[in-house]
């Protein structure tokens, strides 16, 4: 059974740093109507906007097409291969158009203009591009010196078989990362010990799925079987941990509607992830509550068996208070309020970057998605730049520990590398023993 909570946080009010529109030299801590201590000297320094590094970053957009598309361009064909012209003019010109035409397409489909068709072009590029670029750097430097050690063939003869070994790993990878994403997920388990969970709570089965990020591939059928799987596995409690969908709640309402189907003995609940921000994620919260899903919205229940209770709670995305929705924000304080500090606390936050509010608040166990594992590989130490874990268990601090899902869908790129789907089934250990 669940007992909900009646706190919820008061709406917060105006934020404390600049506004979503911010010009980018704003401080992060000015105020409407703060006086400056010293006028002059603020006048006299530069903005952090037209700092050597902001202006490297605003050409980052524009340079890292050129190094993805360029660096296989030059590896497969003019690298010593010395293939025939039309070879090299037909090369060139396929390489030009991914150039022009992966961004344009990005922008028609995830632009304001949301055209599915257009976002499933520029996705699918944009994937290709990230393993030709991969592999191109590690084969044209690895597999290069290993022929040139071992003595094979004469210059072209090496470049010939560095653009076929690269061709042929990423035409490999990429079926294999088409297959892996599109498939219904495999089932994780990891039993998880927490010392202050009753005795009678031990074995509660929790179910996670997170990022299924329903968008312009229609995979309705696919979440159908996804629930189907999720439901076989005798939940008590399921969790949706934020980025359902690319797009609004009323676009993609089809391949969202399997999740009504969804089954568990104490409750289905539900976080926002930064894609909701996206897409309207007030409309999303309506549509999971329409769907039996309890949204925690910086707010907790509590479920209860053999004389034995469990906090669970849940906070918004840590990018929904820049959004500038009304009541929106991660507010941890306001998911605990009234609870009892002396039962265990499981805590649903989409990014594992929350784990350090977490872990000093005293939760017990958060859960996490967001990071795809990487999803792409080696995309897997871009995204450890900006999260302290990419995926599985881990401990941070002395009580909490965190775990961290691969993910249920995939996100753009409909590609999985070196980078499984999960369902996730969390089975909660109790330090005592249940009695008999």
């Amino acid at each position: 059974m669940a007992e909900a909570s009646d706190t919820r946080p008061a709406e917060p009010g105006p934020l404390a740093g600049p506004a979503p529109d911010a010009e980018p030299g704003a401080h992060p801590d000015a105020r409407p109507g703060a006086e400056s201590d010293s006028a002059e000297s603020d006048s006299a320094a530069p903005s952090s906007g037209s700092s050597p590094l902001r202006r490297v970053l605003r050409f980052i957009p524009l340079v890292a097409p050129v190094l993805l598309w360029g660096v296989p361009w030059w590896v497969l064909l003019f690298s010593g291969e010395g293939w025939p012209f039309p070879v090299e003019l037909g090369g060139t010109v396929l390489a030009v158009l991914g150039l022009l035409g992966m961004p344009f397409a990005m922008m028609r489909g995830h632009g304001r203009r949301q055209q599915d068709r257009a976002a499933i072009v520029g996705d699918t590029l944009l994937g290709t591009t990230w393993v030709l670029f991969t592999w191109s750097v590690l084969l044209g430097v690895v597999l290069r010196l290993a022929l040139v050690l071992g003595g094979v063939g004469d210059g072209q003869d090496r470049a010939r078989i560095v653009a076929w070994a690269v061709l042929g790993v990423a035409a490999g990878l990429l079926a294999w990362g088409s297959f892996e994403a599109r498939r219904v997920p495999r089932v994780r388990r990891a039993d998880v010990t927490l010392p202050r969970l009753g005795a009678g709570l031990d074995g509660t089965r929790v179910v996670v799925i997170t990022d299924t990020h329903y968008g312009p591939l229609n995979r309705a059928r696919w979440s159908a079987r996804v629930c189907e799987k999720v439901n076989a596995l005798e939940a008590d409690l399921v969790c949706h941990a934020g980025d359902i969908a690319d797009g609004t709640a009323e676009r993609r309402r089809a391949q969202a509607a399997p999740l009504g189907t969804v089954q568990a003995a104490m409750g289905r609940v539900y976080v926002t992830g930064n894609h909701e921000y996206y897409g309207e994620a007030q409309g999303w919260v309506d549509r999971m509550g329409e769907l039996g899903w309890e949204p925690l919205r910086n707010r907790h229940l509590v479920v209860e068996r053999g004389g034995d209770r469990l906090v669970v709670a849940g906070v918004d995305d840590v990018t929904a208070e820049s959004s500038g929705l009304a009541g929106h924000g991660a507010h941890l304080a306001g998911a605990l309020a009234g609870a009892d500090p002396d039962l265990p606390v499981l805590l649903l936050a989409h990014q594992p970057k929350f784990v350090g509010e977490a872990a000093a608040a005293g939760v017990d166990l958060q859960i996490s998605g967001h990071t795809h594992g990487g999803q792409i590989w080696p995309f897997h130490y871009l995204v450890r730049i900006d999260q302290p874990v990419v995926a599985g268990l881990s401990r941070h601090g002395l009580r909490t520990l965190l775990y961290t899902s691969r993910g249920t869908g995939f996100w753009g790129p409909p590609f999985r590398v070196f980078a499984p789907s999960e369902i996730t089934l969390l089975v909660l250990r109790s330090a005592e023993q249940p009695t008999a």
